[in-house]
């Protein structure tokens, strides 16, 4: 998972294959990280994710709420699979979380 930082309060983080049960956590470790390190701004790079899964989306929503209670914005870029598009779309992830290039 690469860590692009982008001025003192900004990180973009592209992570790779597959975010499921057996690895989302991995994911909330290094939100978590990021978070207590004061970092407001998170964009999560989704070009080179294949899937997620419930415990997936469940990490993304938890740090959401967390960054909002501060003033931040967790983000989501560059979504190119069909599948991802079509499942936040049917959930309507959009209204929770900003998701661009979709």
């Amino acid at each position: 998972m690469e860590l692009v930082r982008s001025g003192d309060n900004k990180v973009t983080i592209k992570p790779e294959g597959r975010i499921d049960v057996v690895n989302s956590q991995t994911l909330k470790q290094e939100l978590l990280n990021l978070f207590n390190e004061g970092i407001n701004e998170i964009i999560i790079d989704f070009s080179k994710i294949t899937s997620i899964d419930s415990s997936g989306l469940g990490k993304l929503l938890l740090f959401q709420k967390k960054l909002k209670e501060r003033g931040g914005e967790l983000s989501i870029v560059n979504v190119t699979n069909d599948y991802i598009q079509n499942m936040f779309k049917m959930i309507h992830l959009n209204k929770v979380i900003k998701i661009e290039n979709m």
